[in-house]
């Protein structure tokens, strides 16, 4: 049975952490989604991305190189990811992850429009320090 629009995804049947191509692969009953560690750190679902009650997040930048480090279930419902930039609040529910797979082009495109917009970068921070 695949998956019905309107209706929760139920568990990926596979999870494979790609660590040397940064990607998250998960095998739903109807689709296969290959996805980069930056894009779910930017759409990660906690507080501090998405925003609490009224108070809108932040939008990350610099994370182009970030990459998963742990992939821990949560239940029966969802994947806590842990990232190596210390992110690791926000629990992945299969109803996120197969809604992030399946609009993956779009949600992309809107990041990098809101990063243009903000004269944010992709590109991790450096910070030069001079000494005397």
């Amino acid at each position: 049975m695949s998956h019905t629009p309107g209706s929760a995804p139920k568990a990926p049947r596979k999870i494979q952490l790609h660590r040397k191509s940064r990607q998250l692969e998960l095998s739903f009953e109807d689709q296969t989604f290959l996805l980069d560690a930056e894009y779910l750190r930017v759409y990660s679902p906690s507080a501090e991305v998405r925003g609490h009650g009224d108070v809108g997040g932040e939008l990350p930048s610099g994370k182009q190189d970030v990459a998963i480090t742990h992939v821990v279930p949560a239940g029966n419902y969802a994947l806590h990811l842990v990232f190596d930039d210390g992110h690791n609040s926000g629990i992945y529910s299969w109803t996120y992850l197969y809604d992030l797979g399946q609009h993956q082009e779009r949600y992309w495109q809107e990041y990098l429009d809101k990063l243009h917009a903000q004269g944010k970068s992709r590109a991790p921070d450096t910070q030069i320090v001079k000494f005397i």
